[in-house]
C-alpha cells in the first residue's frame, strides 16, 4: 500500500465522522456554537471541506472548487472569500451557518473527491519535492498531504465532540 492510499482511507474516514455527525443532528443543532470558543458542527465541516479545496487545488496549480465551482455563492456567507477561517472568532464562525446541511455534505464530497484524485494520480517520486521554503525546515509536498490529512481528521472528532456537546450525549 502506498503512502497515498492510506491518506485516501483517512479522509474517507474523517468524511464518515463528519457526516454521521451530520446526520445524527437537525440544521439548527449543527449551526450551535455550545461555547463561545468551541465551533459548530456546520463550521467544522465547513473548514474541513474548504482546508482540503483550497490547499489540494493549490498544489494542482488550479483555482479552487470554493470560486471555480460557485461554492461561494451557494453559501453566500456574510464573510470575504479569502477569510482566513483558521483564524476565525467566535463572532466570524457564527456566520457560517446553513439552512440545508446538504450543502455542507456536498462541499465535503466534492472536496475530499478532489483530494482522492489527487492522491491516485500523484507520482510518488514527487512527494519529496520541496513546495513551500517559507517554513523551517521547507515543506515537502508529502508533508503538506500529511498536514491536510491531519487537519481533517482532526476537525471530525472535534465534530464528533461538539455534537455530543450540543445533544447532551
Amino acid at each position: 500500500m502506498e503512502r497515498q492510499d492510506i491518506a485516501s482511507l483517512i479522509l474517507d474516514r474523517a468524511q464518515d465522522r463528519l457526516l454521521e455527525s451530520l446526520n445524527q443532528m437537525t440544521v439548527e443543532e449543527a449551526n450551535t456554537m455550545p461555547k463561545p470558543l468551541i465551533k459548530s458542527v456546520t463550521w467544522l465541516v465547513w473548514h474541513t471541506a474548504r482546508m482540503i479545496d483550497l490547499q489540494i487545488s493549490s498544489l494542482k496549480g488550479g483555482s479552487p472548487l470554493w470560486t471555480s465551482k460557485g461554492w461561494t455563492d451557494r453559501f453566500d456567507l456574510d464573510l470575504p472569500d479569502d477569510t482566513p477561517d483558521y483564524k476565525h472568532s467566535p463572532q466570524e464562525a457564527e456566520k457560517v451557518k446553513v439552512e440545508d446541511k446538504s450543502l455542507l455534505t456536498d462541499y465535503l464530497s466534492e472536496s475530499i473527491d478532489l483530494a482522492k484524485d489527487y492522491l491516485d494520480k500523484i507520482d510518488p517520486a514527487s512527494l519529496e519535492e520541496v513546495i513551500d521554503r517559507s517554513y523551517t525546515p521547507p515543506v515537502t509536498r508529502l508533508t503538506r498531504l500529511i498536514s491536510i490529512v491531519d487537519d481533517a481528521d482532526m476537525h471530525s472528532g472535534q465534530a464528533v465532540y461538539t455534537r455530543r456537546l450540543v445533544l447532551g450525549k
